[in-house]
């Protein structure tokens, strides 16, 4: 409602070093969280997702991502979404760098290391 960016990874952010608005972040981290459970309780249950990827691989990429979003300052929603919404040309470069980078992790995975 006031021209804030809604990136995912600036939100936790301020919501771990207290920053003044914490309660406006908190309001929207609990809104992320609470959504599944609305849902369910309006349609129905969620499906479950089948993965066949170890958890060891999950976490390292959890990390990786992790380690990416603070060297881009800032995740693939605030940039992707709400950067390039505002023509932010730090925003257009970090949003390449990510799919380029999503694409060749694809590649050397599935034709290089033959996973699927």
């Amino acid at each position: 409602m006031n021209g804030r960016i809604a990136g995912i990874s600036g939100m936790l952010a301020g919501l771990v070093d207290r920053a003044g608005d914490w309660p406006l972040r908190l309001a929207f981290v609990l809104g992320l969280l609470a959504a599944p459970l609305v849902w369910r309780g309006l349609v129905g249950p969620l499906p479950v997702p089948q993965l066949s990827t170890p958890l060891p691989l999950l976490l390292l990429a959890g990390v990786l991502v992790g380690i990416g979003t603070r060297l881009a300052a800032g995740c693939t929603s605030g940039h992707g979404v709400c950067g390039l919404s505002r023509l932010s040309p730090r925003s257009l470069l970090a949003t390449l760098s990510f799919m380029g980078s999503a694409g060749l992790t694809v590649f050397v995975m599935r034709h290089l290391l033959g996973w699927s």
